[in-house]
């Protein structure tokens, strides 16, 4: 078995970029995608754009009474499903476009499997939603909404949801035949679409749970006791990421879709890293 492509960058050791990986090159991050729009709505409240509170039926055309919240959307306690329906086998998104996202907020109450707020079930429909929202109540494309409330404040570039060709970085299957990335550019986009070189997205993860440069995490981040985390999965990648509060993190992506390897690994060198040292990636 061929080695997996490895990238690895934590808070005290330099970046490793292992087997074909490499730190500069764009990846998919899957639903890391998510930190970025849960970041996004945190910034939206405290500049008063809007409240994590409101009504989803405040920004977008669903059923009036569903009682579905910002907030729910960003903690997956919306009652929505995980996935939206009618998904591909080989390319799950790729049916899920603009179409497709109005016909569920058209029917958002008979898809909810849950009442709001009772329990938690991760959701990509859900964020799929809350970016949705997010866009109508700021005017703004996706990717204009994090350039200047998420990116921009953080000085960080290199995350996109349209890497330059050139650029882009692939998992490889027959015969050395980089594989087709899945379709993720559509409504899905917010909930787990987004490309970044892993340097950015090592830095991403130090300005939010290390140097706070944007406030408390936001609600979107995972919780295992005291460590902040999420992960991510596309058809050829996965990512972890995870920090404690004495300045350990670290960020491991690979080019492979056996997110449960990569999860292990990342937790594995979040607990043997030296505590302290809050910088981000080295160059």
């Amino acid at each position: 078995m061929s080695p997996v492509p490895t990238c690895i960058l934590s808070s005290n050791e330099a970046p490793q970029a292992l087997h074909g990986h490499a730190v500069d090159a764009y990846v998919q991050i899957g639903s890391l995608s998510k930190i970025l729009t849960g970041t996004a709505l945190a910034q939206f409240a405290a500049k008063g754009v809007l409240e994590s509170d409101s009504p989803l039926e405040q920004f977008l055309p669903v059923p009036p009474g569903t009682g579905i919240t910002l907030k729910h959307l960003a903690q997956h306690t919306s009652g929505l499903p995980r996935l939206p329906p009618h998904m591909r086998r080989r390319d799950p998104y790729s049916a899920f476009d603009d179409d497709a996202l109005h016909g569920v907020l058209r029917r958002l109450d008979t898809l909810a499997t849950a009442a709001p707020g009772r329990t938690e079930e991760y959701s990509n429909l859900g964020y799929s939603v809350l970016g949705a929202a997010l866009t109508a109540a700021s005017g703004m494309s996706y990717q204009g909404l994090l350039d200047h409330y998420v990116l921009a404040p953080l000085d960080i570039t290199e995350v996109t949801s349209n890497p330059p060709a050139d650029r882009q970085l692939h998992s490889r299957g027959l015969f050395g035949r980089a594989r087709r990335p899945w379709t993720m550019s559509g409504p899905i986009l917010p909930a787990g679409g987004l490309w970044a070189t892993p340097r950015a997205a090592a830095d991403l993860v130090a300005a939010l749970l290390v140097d706070r440069k944007l406030g408390e995490p936001a609600m979107s981040w995972q919780k295992a006791g005291s460590v902040l985390w999420h992960n991510g999965a596309t058809g050829d990648a996965s990512v972890f990421t995870g920090a404690v509060p004495d300045g350990r993190w670290v960020l491991v992506h690979r080019l492979t879709r056996r997110a449960d390897r990569t999860d292990e690994l990342g937790i594995k060198l979040l607990q043997q890293a030296r505590p302290g040292n809050s910088a981000g990636p080295k160059p």
